[in-house]
């Protein structure tokens, strides 16, 4: 009986274990993953703390940067005393254009206030709180509070713990993080800067001067030469507007805040909490293992004339745009994981700072799936930046030449578009029946200085015949791995490797050809298009030994002809005897001739759009076109993400992450030489003196899908055209459009829930636009027009003497575009309206272009870019 007794008791104990570990592994199985929440609440952040209060009381105003309090001298002076006169903390402006409030008036902000810091505490507090009432306790981590333009949080949990997050009080917005992705010698001299704009500012070294540009990006090598301080030549600017901080690490010492670099921090919460960091490549500082982040800051800002040298050659010297402007370093993206949560709170603190321009050449690289493209919390981060009078730029995005690509969607951020230059860096394979095949490749000559023919070889023909491996495309023709090419047959000469199917899915690439030439000490390789794939797209990379790309499947065909012409096969195919010949030329030498600039195909178009459903907006964008085609730029050796460039100081690349800080260099200038002016003022001189012809005279070409395939560009490819920082710094009028101009703008949109607005801005809908159309941009966008529509446009003379107008229009085909007054004479700092009568003449199914022209006595000439959609005529 005892017996029995202990059996049953034996299989209850299994038979419950068994029971435990099934849910355990049930419960395992359906756990949730967790993922990263951007939540925004009501309360008003520290820099608009108090806005809504009455003019009786402590009235404040929103002007350059964050709120101006306007309170007597005397009550700010007990304020912050220790603070004046310091260059810390309290940032001093005038009010005189506000006289109607406040009289001649010197105000200061004390930015660290006691108040302040009391609401950011309070703040952050309450962000602790609502967590730990809502959620689960070990559910969550929270990553970060947004405290200083924008109130909220990011917290790292499961989606049913961010449901209850939704539904919480004081919870206005609830957003998974996207995550946030990356998008020269030359181009000063392309853009006209040295002859004109920095002749203006003193030469090149005062251009930027007192001018502090934020970078949210990869990070800054600090001791690369375009970033260090030269004591021989000192800063001389006040910057006490700003007041950022050193954080060191991994790379970064103190010393590296140099004065040259004022600044720089480094957020990584969202990027531990999603993935497990390399600590060989994601340091844990403002260095920059990637190269990206340098690269933006050396186009923007880097110091003038640093030579450029690549494997012992020299290309040239390189200049930022603004070479004195400072730089503040805000590295948000790492090599593994980038996340918008490290970026937004990126933008926050450098809004704090005190920057004077925010450079984003990262971001998301997709539109927001549960709300308006305008809403999302990153455009919402870029919102409240600029309403603290931050210039920001963002770039439009690497996903042309198709139409509707582009990432940046809101009228409060300049997206810009890329294009090339006139310099380009041509290669040619000269073939031994005198024979030229042009092709790319930053590359020195073979041997002879390309005078001497060696031997050419067919990757094919010189496989290993009893070589243990695959014969898949990669061992027998891509020159990818040098076990499987007989090297009695390749050393010494040129070697032509063939794009096939792992270049084609993107397993094969270039580093393993150049490994393998030097491996089996090839004299030079040709890679070379394959016709069964078609031609492809090449840029000029620096190779370490003599090589040449050949990206078209007409040019391969010549070297084919001429290499099967010239050799003796077997009966069973094998060669006995070549006698093909080829040298490599020097591919290093720029050349500067063509048309430029030309939109470049992978640079995003429009038109914008306003839902992930791509429903067209009344919004101009790409805003405006910058060279972003084939920069030379500072890199950092590490080179985590490409390993080609691994242990150079300067690297040649494409992308609008390259011609973003092209217009935040400019937009330095702009705001050195009109220090007064508002992010709006400069995103209008910048567009409305932007050039749409190409140095031959001609409307700019754009890149289409296929190689050498061009078109005239319209709006959608180049926004207002090519940037021209020597009209832009004295544009004559300007169109201004601030906060409350946006909160109407959202407020406009057909169908818009006026509560999703308030939810996502704290602003309510008290007033909107009559169409979205009217919002006072530097351009006119109409993505519905039916029979008729008036729109006004407001423009301020920022010019020093009044000034006659004359109006022009060339209306966009299938309508009638009339303008109210077609002439004004406007004084200084005089506002005029015009109202623009848009009349369907014929409907039709696709945007069509034109353009406002006023021109002035004075030779000031203002451009207004107009998109528009006929649909009907009634």
């Amino acid at each position: 009986m005892a017996n029995k007794v202990d059996t049953s008791a034996s299989s209850s104990y299994y038979a419950l274990l068994i029971t435990v570990l099934v849910f355990v592994i049930v419960g395992t199985c359906c756990a949730e993953e967790r993922s990263v929440y951007l939540v925004l609440m009501e309360e008003e952040p520290v820099a608009f703390h108090g806005s809504h209060l009455s003019h009786e009381g402590r009235k404040v105003l929103a002007l350059d940067r964050y709120y101006y309090c306007c309170f007597p001298v005397l009550n700010i002076l007990q304020i912050c005393p220790r603070l004046l006169g310091q260059g810390r903390g309290c940032r001093f402006l005038g009010l005189n254009s506000f006289s109607s409030i406040v009289t001649d008036q010197d105000i200061y902000f004390c930015m660290d206030s006691e108040v302040s810091k009391a609401h950011a505490k309070h703040l952050v507090d309450s962000h602790d709180q609502l967590l730990q009432s809502n959620l689960e306790t070990g559910s969550y981590n929270k990553l970060y509070s947004f405290k200083h333009i924008v109130n909220g949080f990011s917290v790292h949990t499961t989606p049913s713990q961010a449901n209850k997050l939704k539904v919480a009080p004081g919870v206005k917005l609830v957003e998974k993080d996207r995550g946030a992705k990356l998008m020269t010698t030359y181009t000063p001299q392309f853009l006209g800067l040295p002859q004109e704009v920095w002749a203006k500012e003193g030469g090149d070294k005062n251009g930027g001067e007192g001018i502090v540009i934020g970078f949210v990006d990869t990070g800054i090598t600090p001791e690369h030469p375009s970033f260090t301080y030269d004591p021989l030549n000192p800063f001389t600017s006040n910057i006490s507007h700003f007041s950022g901080a050193c954080e060191t690490g991994p790379r970064f010492p103190s010393s590296s805040c140099n004065g040259k670099i004022v600044s720089a921090r480094y957020f990584s919460a969202g990027a531990q909490a999603i993935a497990t960091l390399n600590t060989s490549v994601d340091f844990l500082s403002p260095f920059d293992a990637a190269g990206h982040g340098s690269h933006v800051a050396s186009i923007a800002a880097g110091n003038a004339g640093v030579p450029v040298i690549v494997d012992g050659f020299y290309y040239g010297r390189a200049s930022g745009m603004a070479p004195r402007a400072r730089i503040a370093v805000y590295k948000a993206v790492y090599p593994t994981v980038g996340t918008i949560t490290d970026v937004v709170a990126a933008i926050d603190q450098a809004t704090m700072d005190g920057v004077d321009i925010l450079t984003l050449s990262v971001g998301p690289d997709e539109p927001p799936e549960d709300t308006i493209t305008f809403l999302s919390v990153f455009d919402v981060f870029m919102l409240f930046a600029r309403r603290a009078g931050v210039f920001v730029a963002q770039a439009a995005g690497n996903h042309g030449p198709d139409f509707s690509t582009v990432v940046s969607y809101s009228p409060w951020a300049l997206g810009v578009a890329a294009c090339s230059t006139d310099r380009s860096y041509p290669g040619s394979l000269l073939l031994g029946n005198g024979l030229k095949v042009g092709g790319v490749g930053l590359s020195g000559p073979s041997f002879g200085d390309g005078e001497f023919l060696c031997k050419l070889v067919l990757a094919k023909d010189a496989v290993r015949v009893n070589g243990a491996f695959p014969r898949t495309p990669a061992y027998v023709e891509e020159c990818q791995f040098p076990e499987a090419l007989d090297p009695i047959i390749v050393r010494g000469r040129i070697v032509i490797c063939i794009f096939s199917a792992g270049f084609y899915n993107g397993t094969s690439n270039i580093n393993a050809i150049i490994d393998t030439a030097r491996t089996l000490g090839f004299m030079g390789f040709a890679f070379v298009a394959n016709p069964a794939y078609g031609d492809f797209i090449a840029e000029p990379i620096p190779f370490a030994v003599s090589g040449i790309i050949i990206p078209k499947v007409a040019d391969a065909q010549i070297i084919s002809q001429y290499y099967e012409q010239n050799i003796q096969r077997d009966e069973r195919g094998f060669v006995i005897q070549y006698c093909a010949r080829a040298a490599i030329r020097e591919g290093r030498v720029a050349s500067f001739v063509g048309q430029a600039p030309i939109v470049s195909r992978f640079s995003s178009r429009g038109p914008d759009f306003v839902d992930i459903n791509r429903n067209p907006a009344d919004v101009l964008k790409p805003d405006i076109l910058a060279p972003g085609h084939q920069i030379w730029a500072a890199w950092s050796p590490l080179s985590a993400l490409e390993p080609i460039l691994t242990g150079y100081h300067f690297a040649l690349l494409s992308g609008t992450s390259m011609a973003t800080p092209h217009t935040v260099g400019i937009a330095a200038l702009i705001k050195q030489y009109n220090p007064s002016w508002t992010p709006s003022m400069i995103a209008s001189a910048i567009s409305t003196t932007a050039t749409k012809y190409d140095n031959y005279g001609e409307v700019i070409l754009a890149e289409g899908s296929y190689l050498n395939s061009y078109y005239p560009s319209t709006h959608f490819d180049r926004g207002a055209g090519l940037v021209n920082p020597a009209r832009a710094i004295d544009p004559g009028l300007v169109l201004p459009a601030e906060f409350e101009d946006h909160i109407n703008f959202l407020c406009s949109l057909p169908g818009i829930d006026w509560s999703v607005i308030n939810a996502a801005t704290g602003e309510r809908c008290n007033r909107s636009l009559s169409h979205p159309a009217n919002l006072n941009l530097p351009s006119v966008t109409i993505s519905t027009l039916r029979n008729s529509l008036t729109v006004k446009r407001s423009l301020k003379n920022v010019g020093s003497r009044p000034e006659t107008y004359t109006c022009s229009v060339i209306s966009p085909n299938g309508t009638m575009v009339n303008l109210s007054p077609t002439w004004f004479r406007i004084a200084p700092q005089e506002i005029q309206d015009i109202e623009i009568q848009f009349r369907v003449i014929q409907a039709g199914g696709e945007f069509s272009f034109g353009e406002i022209v006023l021109t002035g006595s004075l030779n000031h000439i203002v451009r207004l870019p107009l998109s528009v959609l006929p649909i009907s005529t009634s």
